[in-house]
């Protein structure tokens, strides 16, 4: 069974070989475009050995107007697909596609609606503590935002559809705004959900599996439990749900997940830590539909060996 044909027989709970990892990093900045981004990507699969090859996005949704007021999101213009993110985007995938196709799985990073509106918004800095811009410039002028966020997500899912016409196998929505203190549960339903869905729909044509990664802490998990995802991934060291409590909710739904991105054994530990510790989440979580791997992006000076030992130990 090769890497590929065992990852998808994780997916759909059928017998495995071993346990599938998928890790990823976010590379150095002198790394995020062109021939340098593909290197940057090949080096890492080949070092890592890790089961998923994941293709990093930092064609990110551009910031063509700065959004001050609220009234300024009805400014974020469409895009078509000869955009330069995503034209820019598509290149560096299909390099790499035609690199490592048929070696494992290999899906394209796709930021979600709100990720990508607030990067269009004025860059990718400084969510983490001002994240509260985006719910009260919706709550000052919903109609404008909800129009941008239709425009974003229209264009997300014209990346969707040209990367699946290109090769990946799927793509990694990495979604945001399931933090129960940002948007409320009424927001979230009306304004989020709808534009999320239109992009994974988009991805429906995948040819292995999609994965709903939901980023950052304090998650209402609930909001995402019908998401049309092959396989869920969240932060289980953000005072976020365990992977157990997650696997309640997403119900027959693939789990990736068991170690932390940012400290404890994988960062820090030796590498029979790293060992052990892979081993006892393995005995935890079973052999059915559980594929290894971070709660979110590595460090991005980690060491590649570190990784190697995690998904050399998920084969043992």
């Amino acid at each position: 069974m090769t890497s590929r044909e065992n990852t998808i027989a994780a997916v759909r709970g059928e017998k495995v070989e071993y346990i599938p990892s998928g890790f990823w990093l976010h590379f150095p900045e002198t790394c995020f475009h062109g021939e340098a981004a593909v290197k940057a990507h090949l080096d890492f699969f080949r070092e890592t050995g890790t089961d998923i090859m994941k293709i990093m996005n930092e064609n990110v949704v551009p910031c063509s107007v700065p959004i001050q007021k609220p009234e300024d999101w009805a400014k974020i213009p469409s895009f078509d697909r000869n955009a330069s993110f995503i034209q820019d985007q598509l290149e560096i995938t299909k390099k790499i596609l035609d690199k490592v196709h048929d070696n494992g799985i290999v899906l394209l990073t796709v930021h979600g609606v709100v990720a990508s509106a607030w990067h269009a918004r004025g860059g990718t800095a400084g969510y983490e503590t001002g994240s509260s811009f985006l719910t009260e410039h919706l709550r000052a002028n919903p109609k404008a935002v909800a129009q941008a966020y239709d425009r974003i997500s229209d264009a997300l899912a014209i990346l969707t559809e040209e990367a699946l016409k290109i090769g990946v196998d799927g793509i990694y929505y990495a979604a945001l705004g399931g933090e129960s203190y940002l948007y409320t549960d009424e927001e979230f339903e009306e304004f989020v959900k709808p534009n999320d869905l239109k992009v994974l729909n988009a991805a429906s044509g995948r040819s292995a599996f999609n994965i709903l990664h939901m980023c950052k802490d304090r998650l209402n998990l609930n909001r995402y439990k019908d998401y049309p995802a092959d396989v869920v991934n969240w932060g289980i060291y953000e005072q976020n749900p365990s992977l157990a409590e997650g696997k309640k909710i997403f119900g027959d739904r693939a789990i990736l997940g068991g170690l932390d991105d940012r400290a404890g054994v994988l960062v820090s530990g030796t590498e029979e830590e790293i060992r052990r510790e892979v081993h006892k989440i393995i005995n935890e979580m079973g052999t059915t539909k559980f594929l290894l791997g971070a709660d979110c992006t590595l460090p991005t000076e980690i060491e590649f060996s570190r990784i190697r030992a995690a998904v050399q130990a998920a084969r043992e």
